[in-house]
């Protein structure tokens, strides 16, 4: 087993979905990149530093995976640190055309890097970056989605956002 999978995504923020598929990746490959997009287009909430920061506490527990921030196509960014899989996840049967559109453009791109998918546990099928940024912007509970530092930063982003 001597396979690098890259897991990426904006992670905006990092959720317990998000870490969940990650434990399961880095039992099947021999190193696991976690690969933090800048994804200005998307106009994150959260800096791109502060991502990358979150991803590194949350899945410190990890020996085999690494946090790495990237800026560029995904394929070129999988070539560079020698990666051969790309692992995405899938909460539910909406999120499989647009994933399947994806792994047929970086397959055109990059035929020698090859897609999976994983579905996260049952308890985080329904988990969103984009639900957890909603419930935090209107001051709700939110912190049995995200590890406690996530929940900390959020607040503070928010409440800092409403001064």
């Amino acid at each position: 087993m001597s396979t690098i999978a890259v897991y990426p995504g904006t992670f905006d923020p990092i959720t317990n979905g998000h870490t969940d598929l990650v434990e399961r990746a880095s039992k099947l490959f021999q190193q696991v990149i976690v690969a933090v997009a800048a994804s200005p287009k998307k106009r994150p909430v959260l800096s791109h530093e502060v991502r990358i920061a979150l991803a590194e506490k949350v899945l410190g527990h990890l020996p085999n995976v690494e946090i790495v921030g990237f800026d560029n196509l995904l394929t070129e960014f999988t070539r560079s640190v020698n990666g051969k899989v790309v692992v995405r996840g899938l909460r539910a049967v909406s999120d499989f055309e647009y994933e399947f559109q994806l792994a047929n453009m970086n397959r055109a791109i990059a035929p020698d890097v090859e897609s999976i998918f994983l579905t996260p546990s049952e308890k985080h099928s329904y988990i969103s970056s984009t639900l957890v940024r909603e419930i935090a912007s209107l001051n709700g509970d939110f912190g049995q989605f995200v590890n406690p530092e996530v929940e900390r930063v959020l607040k503070e982003h928010y409440l800092t956002a409403k001064r």
